[in-house]
């Protein structure tokens, strides 16, 4: 019986895609693919694959969600194995929770295979574990685009003041508005914070500093981009790693 796979593909690495994932693109009849999934990752699908580009960036998208949902149920339906590839995590503010529910409501089979998230993996390449045992025990996976309306700042409220460190998804846009939030909520301007531009791919960048002075330091990091916030930052200056490797390509600011 066909089903659909909503596969997880990792942070931009093609190495970390999962096996289960590696063998889910490799036996799909048709591979619907979003932006920021390794291009790598395409050549391990047979050759006779069609590949559906369904790729969202904030100004464009290729297909809304709803023509999405639509495709995964058609190819299904022609009986066809259907891979729903996705960058990171597809249940971490990827809306693989969203297609899941439409193809259950159609009695669809499919499966979930989970992927690494950017949360974790691009702070993983910079040098920056999200919990420490000085330094962080727990930790919230964020998005900087709300849709909580009036409960916004009750929201904003709960996790500055209860977590120790933040991932910050697709926040790049509203640092400004972020910081202020931070600092509103009792976040001291010294607390450290990063942005990791590109993480985990030969393009990444880390920028470090403070609440106060990140916002003028990372005014050239554009999306994908992920901000961490919090003590475990400091990390960073004894076991930052990848942009040692000989092939990395990352540029550093710090401070």
């Amino acid at each position: 019986m066909s089903k659909v796979y909503i596969v997880g593909a990792g942070p931009g690495d093609a190495d970390l895609i999962t096996v289960k994932g590696l063998k889910a693109i490799r036996q799909a009849d048709v591979l619907l693919y979003d932006r920021l999934v390794n291009q790598d990752l395409l050549e391990e699908a047979g050759s006779d694959t069609r590949l559906v580009y369904c790729g969202k960036s904030p100004d464009h998208h290729s297909l809304t969600q709803e023509e999405i949902n639509t495709l995964l149920c058609d190819f299904q339906g022609q009986g066809l194995t259907v891979t729903r590839l996705k960058g990171g995590d597809p249940f971490v503010f990827g809306r693989g929770g969203e297609e899941a529910e439409v193809l259950a409501a159609r009695g669809i089979p499919f499966e979930i295979v989970p992927g690494i998230t950017a949360g974790i993996a691009a702070p993983a390449y910079a040098g920056i574990p999200v919990t420490h045992r000085e330094h962080s025990s727990s930790v919230a996976f964020i998005s900087g685009v709300s849709k909580l309306g009036m409960e916004d700042e009750v929201y904003w409220e709960h996790v500055v003041k209860s977590m120790d460190t933040l991932c910050i998804y697709m926040g790049v846009r509203k640092l400004p508005d972020i910081c202020e939030r931070l600092l509103r909520h009792g976040r001291p301007g010294t607390t450290p914070i990063a942005l990791v531009g590109w993480g985990t791919t030969e393009w990444q960048e880390t920028v470090t500093g403070e609440i106060d002075t990140i916002v003028e330091k990372a005014e050239h990091i554009k999306n994908p981009a992920m901000i961490v916030v919090g003590e475990v930052v400091r990390c960073r200056e004894s076991i930052q790693w990848f942009e040692k490797l000989p092939e990395a390509k990352e540029m550093e600011v710090s401070g």
